[in-house]
């Protein structure tokens, strides 16, 4: 296993940040996937499935993300997720408070790959993306999260802004 990460201070209300991770429809608005489908719909739950795509457009990487822990009253997410060629991570991501207008978010990632050839190629595929992908997300979530707390009071946040 590959343990990776990053924190960092986000500029916005932790309710905020949380409302967008717990919102898996909106995740193509700032990370870098794109959504096809949420088994059930909704907010995060233990059990929902998220499907997407990563990566350029011409290879369409299948992703998959299952929800293992949401705990709303201590702001933490755990998430499955399984990647092309055997890759899995296991993700924890916490909240916490820092004021009123701050909060910190960690992620917490821990990359396994499958043995033998695919688990090579897993390796050599993902590369240095083990080390940016995870402090990649996390600076667009913080973007996402920073512009919606500057943006009026009473807007809804969702994934429709764009993290780039």
């Amino acid at each position: 296993m590959t343990a990776v990460c990053p924190t960092d201070v986000v500029k916005a209300p932790i309710d905020v940040v949380w409302r967008l991770l717990t919102e898996p429809a909106g995740w193509g608005g700032f990370f870098d996937v794109r959504i096809s489908r949420i088994e059930p719909p909704g907010s995060a739950r233990v059990g929902q499935r998220v499907f997407a795509e990563s990566g350029p457009r011409l290879f369409h990487f299948r992703v998959r993300f299952e929800f293992t822990v949401v705990d709303a009253e201590r702001h933490r997410l755990g998430l499955q997720v399984r990647l092309p060629f055997g890759v899995t991570v296991s993700e924890d991501l916490h909240c916490a408070a820092i004021s009123a207008s701050r909060c910190r978010v960690t992620y917490g990632c821990d990359f396994s790959f499958a043995d033998g050839w695919r688990g090579w190629i897993g390796k050599r595929l993902l590369g240095r993306e083990m080390e940016t992908g995870p402090a990649d997300s996390l600076a667009r979530l913080k973007a996402t999260a920073e512009r919606a707390a500057d943006s009026k009071p009473g807007t809804r946040v969702s994934g429709s802004f764009q993290g780039h």
